[in-house]
């Protein structure tokens, strides 16, 4: 496997100082879903978005090896797929068409092609019939399928999820963790839900204080019971009774 994302002692402060990302080290090999884990303000959704060029820091990220800056954050920052986990980050046109349509358009598609990539992302999450409704008269669970729908339309080669499934209900839940095993791309997901951590990722990464903690198989690293109270984790109820 060749790597698709990398960080190299990647370092990132807040604007009042406050240092979020101390060094990250981290390659994404093309193919793997990979799960970044840890408590609040361990500098999860920060590294996130500056693999997509939303945050300039220090050190060096990559994308299938070019250097991610200023000067090719346009051409790399598209192969990238960003979902934020509030819809209401990305979702902003009138209607559910308008908002998907919004980045092939801008990419510079034809009216014809841009809504053929419409439809067809629309079929990917299941919302077929949905181009005429606003996004935020939906429920959360279809306004977040819609955020996929919007990144999946620019065709990146990395999905990033961003605590997918925040305040779902159980069936909407169910829904997008069995979309996100369909998606045939390279995809980063940084959430709380452990349990759809351990469903879908081949790999897990314990982040604590901008640091990376421990690098493994999300089995290794969620049986630890040591390893994830000393990081304010949770062994996953799934792993505590079973057989190892």
């Amino acid at each position: 496997m060749s790597a698709l994302l990398e960080f190299e002692d990647f370092r990132y402060r807040y604007p009042d100082g406050t240092p979020a990302l101390n060094g990250l080290t981290c390659a994404i090999n093309e193919g793997e879903t990979v799960g970044f884990v840890g408590p609040n303000g361990a500098g999860k959704t920060t590294a996130l978005l500056s693999a997509c060029g939303l945050l300039e820091g220090e050190g060096t990220v990559r994308v299938r090896g070019a250097s991610l800056n200023r000067k090719t954050s346009r051409e790399l920052g598209q192969e990238i797929g960003f979902v934020f986990q509030n819809p209401d980050d990305q979702l902003f046109m009138p209607t559910v068409y308008e908002d998907i349509a919004f980045g092939p358009k801008n990419m510079g598609y034809s009216k014809a092609e841009t809504t053929r990539i419409v439809t067809q992302a629309l079929h990917t999450v299941e919302l077929e019939g949905y181009e005429h409704k606003s996004s935020h008269h939906l429920s959360t669970g279809e306004q977040k399928r819609v955020s996929l729908a919007c990144v999946l339309a620019m065709k990146p080669d990395v999905l990033i999820l961003d605590e997918p499934s925040s305040n779902l209900d159980p069936h909407a839940r169910r829904q997008l963790i069995k979309l996100i095993q369909t998606m045939d791309r390279t995809t980063v997901i940084a959430g709380h839900d452990l349990e759809m951590i351990l469903e879908l990722c081949d790999r897990v990464v314990i982040l604590n204080h901008g640091r990376i903690v421990a690098d493994d198989l999300p089995e290794v690293l969620f049986r630890d019971a040591e390893l994830m109270y000393s990081n304010l984790l949770e062994v996953p109820y799934s792993l505590k009774n079973s057989p190892k």
